[in-house]
């Protein structure tokens, strides 16, 4: 079975090497590694390319309309059966991450996806856990509260890209929201959860930088519904912000 990964980067050079090297060291041989650049202007493309033989990068470098419609380049370059996006300021909590994926889509050939749990680290400080996300076993009631699926976790095979389509590039920030939200409440795919951390996360990430993009982030997640035909939950921001805030709580 081959995993095709997707990395979308754009002036990465200050975090990149870390999820190269977390690919890198990945113990699962049938990998495909694809990484979407948007015309980076500092030394991101010349970190890659020390990795290009030992990883076998494909690489597209060009101006993108955002990172959403660099994902969905990276699908439409994607061969393997499974399909999974590692950030360019991301990376897999061991090496062990692809291997123990692809052994639940193999022994589970009715799973759409495969999804687990995320820390959040602070930029300056790769040992310093600032947030965990327990993703925890899906329920489509939870989604009324805000839960959704950490995405950075996902794992999906290929065949649900071709038959739901991929991320909508009219949406800055929550894209990856909404494709989730179709995929679970529209489109009833069959999910399975590995109870344990996948992958670790930098905080300062788009939607969390100042008041005025969330804002924006918060409109967005509403139209998210509206943009599947979904009725919204009644005061669902206020879950979605108390759904975060909780994060905070559960590091021990």
């Amino acid at each position: 079975m081959k995993i095709s990964l997707i990395t979308p980067s754009y002036n990465s050079a200050a975090t990149i090497n870390d999820t190269l090297e977390s690919v890198k060291n990945q113990a699962f041989p049938d990998l495909e590694y694809i990484i979407i650049d948007g015309a980076s202007t500092d030394k991101t493309l010349d970190i890659i390319k020390n990795y290009q033989e030992n990883l076998k990068i494909k690489l597209v470098s060009e101006r993108d309309r955002g990172i959403y419609d660099a994902m969905n380049k990276g699908v439409n370059l994607a061969t393997g059966e499974i399909v999974g996006i590692i950030n360019a300021d991301d990376f897999y909590k061991n090496n062990d991450v692809l291997k123990k994926v692809s052994i639940i889509f193999i022994t589970r050939p009715e799973i759409d996806a495969v999804y687990g749990d995320l820390e959040f680290f602070k930029s300056t400080d790769l040992k310093k856990i600032v947030r965990f996300w327990p993703a925890g076993k899906y329920n489509e009631k939870k989604l009324a509260n805000g839960w959704t699926i950490p995405h950075p976790t996902l794992f999906l095979r290929r065949e649900v890209y071709k038959k739901y389509g991929g991320f909508r590039t009219d949406l800055a920030i929550a894209g990856d929201y909404e494709f989730i939200l179709r995929l679970l409440k529209k489109e009833k795919i069959k999910v399975f959860y590995l109870p344990e951390t996948l992958v670790c996360m930098r905080t300062g990430g788009a939607s969390g930088r100042n008041l005025k993009q969330r804002f924006k982030g918060w409109q967005e997640l509403s139209l998210a519904w509206k943009l599947n035909n979904l009725k919204r939950p009644y005061f669902f921001i206020c879950r979605r912000i108390v759904f975060k805030i909780m994060q905070y709580f559960k590091l021990s």
